[in-house]
């Protein structure tokens, strides 16, 4: 079975790197006190897929150093081995007093055009400060 190729629901895998901006926003207005960090998401992904994407993330630090959480959310347009179509992608991380553990998985139903019943999920590896994915999908 070639990489670009998913028949019936075999599960596919892209790999590449991205660049991400992340821009600290205002909190919500009325919830300042909850002490929330509040980004936008900006990628621009390489490789496997070609793409960009655009997001929010909310965030909390916790009570001990290198412990944290955050959610993010972010829709992804371009190209997955060239078929083109948008999908979302949902974050959830934590921190454990510097142990991590993070799951990104697409958001069952939201893929459009040649993306349409896309499932999978990501990871994210940073090595010397560069950015990777590793993308495990099907496609019907």
């Amino acid at each position: 079975m070639s990489q670009q190729e998913s028949e019936s629901g075999h599960v596919m895998q892209a790999n590449g790197s991205f660049e991400v901006k992340l821009a600290p926003q205002p909190p919500a207005p009325g919830i300042e006190q909850a002490s929330l960090g509040r980004m936008t998401i900006e990628k621009q992904f390489h490789g496997d897929l070609e793409a960009t994407s655009l997001g929010e993330m909310l965030s909390a630090m916790g009570q001990v150093q290198g412990s944290a959480g955050y959610v993010a959310i972010e829709r992804v347009t371009g190209t997955l081995h060239g078929k083109r179509g948008s999908f979302v992608l949902q974050h959830c991380g934590v921190m454990d007093r510097g142990s991590p553990q993070l799951s990104v998985t697409v958001v069952p139903d939201s893929g459009t055009d040649a993306l349409t019943g896309l499932s999978g999920s990501m990871q994210i590896k940073i090595e010397d400060g560069s950015h990777y994915y590793i993308f495990d999908y099907t496609l019907p």
